[in-house]
């Protein structure tokens, strides 16, 4: 599959750079996916962040490095991209439970955190539910945007709707929600930048309902045009699985449009899906 052979590439990368700087762009670019899709994919996946497996790799090698010679820590930390003992001594310590120095004893227990490996694992006895939605009008969707560092947004998606909920905000994007609904795509809505392809350092979160009346004041609208989606019930499993197993084999690839995450009112079922832009191969 393409999918297993560009991500087994993306790891090989990395394994030959860890004595290096480690460009996420050049990742994104290797997994032929943007830098935003590909470190939410991966965390998903693996269960571990991006930063985090290239860490534990380096702290890896550092420990068996540390074993085997009598190289001062410093140059070690300074290979493996510390600038300081200290700050090496505190990652070595998270990851291994002890000092760097402590581990040059004998009978010593250390933590390998070995060379991740992507396969495909096709289980007949487990379903991925999808659907495709064929949109043949222009969505609006109102909101508001909020910039975004593409290597954070893992992490700080989740902060700006919890800050949404306590400012109000979420509240009146429920109290505007759709009334004469034209699709099934009705809910709180949070779109991903404005394509598929994020490869810029900095992008908009749009955080909005969609809403055919007035537009209010200090927000913005949004414009999708006609298109096609491959619709996901549970966004975190969708993530999950839409690289590893639906995409290689649907015959279909990301249109350049954004992913939309779509969250449904009380009673709803499912609570939550996924909206991803598609077009055949």
């Amino acid at each position: 599959m393409d999918w297993l052979v560009r991500m087994n590439n993306v790891l090989d990368y990395i394994e030959d750079r860890l004595e290096q700087e480690i460009d996420y762009k050049q990742l994104a670019k290797i997994a032929y996916c943007s830098e935003f899709h590909f470190s939410r994919v991966f965390a998903s996946i693996t269960g571990v962040s991006l930063s985090e497996y290239i860490r534990r790799r380096r702290l890896t090698l550092a420990a068996f490095e540390l074993q085997k010679s009598d190289v001062r820590i410093l140059e070690i930390a300074n290979k493996y991209g510390y600038e300081s003992a200290d700050s090496f001594s505190r990652a070595f310590k998270k990851t291994h439970g002890l000092k760097p120095s402590e581990c040059r004893h004998q009978g010593i227990q250390l933590k390998a955190y070995p060379k991740i490996s992507f396969q495909l694992s096709i289980k007949g006895d487990t379903e991925m539910e999808y659907r495709i939605e064929n949109l043949e009008f222009e969505m609006r969707i109102i909101g508001k945007s909020k910039p975004v560092k593409t290597t954070r947004a893992f992490k700080s998606i989740p902060t700006l709707w919890s800050k949404a909920k306590k400012e109000g905000f979420m509240q009146e994007l429920i109290d505007m929600s759709w009334e004469n609904p034209k699709c099934s795509l009705e809910g709180i809505l949070g779109v991903c930048g404005n394509e598929a392809a994020i490869m810029d350092e900095e992008f908009n979160y749009f955080m909005g309902v969609r809403y055919d009346g007035e537009l209010p004041e200090e927000m913005e609208a949004l414009i999708i045009p006609p298109s096609t989606w491959a619709v996901f019930p549970n966004i975190v499993e969708a993530w999950k699985r839409l690289y590893s197993e639906w995409v290689p084999t649907s015959g279909y690839e990301l249109a350049n449009l954004p992913c939309i995450e779509c969250y449904y009112g009380p009673g709803h079922k499912p609570r939550h899906e996924l909206w991803v832009p598609i077009v055949p191969k």
